[in-house]
């Protein structure tokens, strides 16, 4: 493995372009996206090895449950239950010594789907070497608005004053650190409302490829672009 001068501690994946890939192959949904899981677990096993700390992903989004038909939510929902049961994923997990935590509204989600990965979240609690965060029922905008409407039902009129690290502590997504490195795959140039509160500073980087085309030579080539960026968080 090629040496890194300098590895962003949290990198934040957007693994987009599931869908597109389905269609340009001739390919099941549901073969995508299970290909789609499967690059994920290699993808943190390749960024644990290049020295990052923390990975977040974005595994489903609040407008996706919305807005996506209930057959395709089906399929996702079925693979999110059975990577969270796969006993070669969690040996894979503990190998890296890799925590997973689940973040988001939960409560969208049907309740077999949060028993599976509530499970997964137990059977990590103690491996301290990498975090892993799935985003699942997430939207940005979503996340500050329950922020909010907590420290109200909270604090109500006793609130004296509001700062950002009073809003940060009711977040959904309070546990997580600034993220250094977003990467979104598929040719997409934007966030789309993802970690608006981690990502101020955060430096962004599109890969053209579709997400499962995606490989430790692009994740290789998106830190070494990183190292490259002069960063001064506002200076």
């Amino acid at each position: 493995m090629a040496r890194l001068e300098y590895v962003p501690n949290h990198i934040a994946l957007i693994p987009d372009g599931n869908r597109r890939w389905s269609k340009s192959h001739r390919s099941r949904l549901y073969s995508s996206y299970n290909l789609g899981i499967e690059k994920f677990i290699n993808f943190s096993t390749w960024a644990k090895d290049f020295g990052v700390k923390t990975l977040t992903v974005w595994a489903l989004s609040t407008e996706n449950i919305s807005s996506r038909s209930k057959t395709e939510l089906s399929i996702l929902y079925g693979l999110y239950t059975k990577m969270a049961n796969d006993k070669q994923i969690f040996q894979t997990l503990k190998n890296n010594g890799a925590r997973i935590r689940v973040m988001g509204n939960l409560t969208m989600l049907p309740v077999p789907v949060r028993t599976a990965l509530h499970g997964l979240e137990r059977r990590t609690r103690n491996f301290k070497d990498f975090s892993i965060n799935i985003l699942i029922g997430y939207g940005g905008k979503d996340d500050i608005v329950h922020a909010v409407k907590r420290l109200i039902a909270e604090k109500g009129n006793r609130i004296r004053s509001i700062n950002e690290n009073i809003i940060r502590a009711y977040l959904r997504t309070s546990s997580l650190p600034d993220a250094d490195l977003i990467i979104r795959t598929s040719g997409e140039r934007r966030l789309s409302g993802f970690l608006p509160w981690q990502s101020g500073y955060s430096e962004l980087y599109f890969a053209r490829k579709y997400w499962p085309d995606f490989n430790k030579k692009d994740l290789e080539r998106a830190i070494r672009n990183f190292s490259t960026r002069q960063r001064r968080f506002g200076k």
